[in-house]
C-alpha cells in the first residue's frame, strides 16, 4: 500500500549547477537524468532521488576523509624521513663528554 503524500518534495538543488566528473551535480548530486526529468518524476521516484543522493554525499565524505588521512601519513613519512638517524653510528667520540 502506497502511502499518501499531502505536499510535493521539493528539488534538491541549492544553486551549484555544475557537474563533477562522474557527471553528478556538485551541488545536489543528482545524476543529469534525475535533474533533467525531476519535474515529471512520481513522489516515490523522486524519494528515492533523495535517498540515493545521500547515499552519495556519504560516499564523498568518506573519500575526501580517505585522501585526507592519506595525505597526513605522506606528510608525517616526508618529516620522518628528514630525521633519520642511523643509530648504529660509531664515528661519536663522547670521551670527552662529561655531566659536570
Amino acid at each position: 500500500m502506497e502511502q499518501l503524500t499531502f505536499f510535493d518534495i521539493p528539488s534538491p538543488c541549492i544553486g551549484v549547477c555544475q557537474s563533477d566528473s562522474r557527471g553528478y551535480c556538485k551541488g545536489c548530486l543528482r545524476s543529469r537524468d534525475e535533474r533533467f526529468h525531476w519535474q515529471k518524476l512520481s513522489v516515490i521516484q523522486k524519494e528515492n532521488v533523495i535517498r540515493l543522493c545521500q547515499q552519495r554525499r556519504k560516499r564523498r565524505a568518506a573519500a575526501i576523509r580517505k585522501a585526507q588521512l592519506e595525505q597526513i601519513q605522506v606528510q608525517r613519512q616526508q618529516q620522518n624521513t628528514a630525521f633519520d638517524f642511523d643509530a648504529s653510528d660509531d664515528d661519536l667520540d663522547l670521551s670527552e663528554f662529561s655531566l659536570d
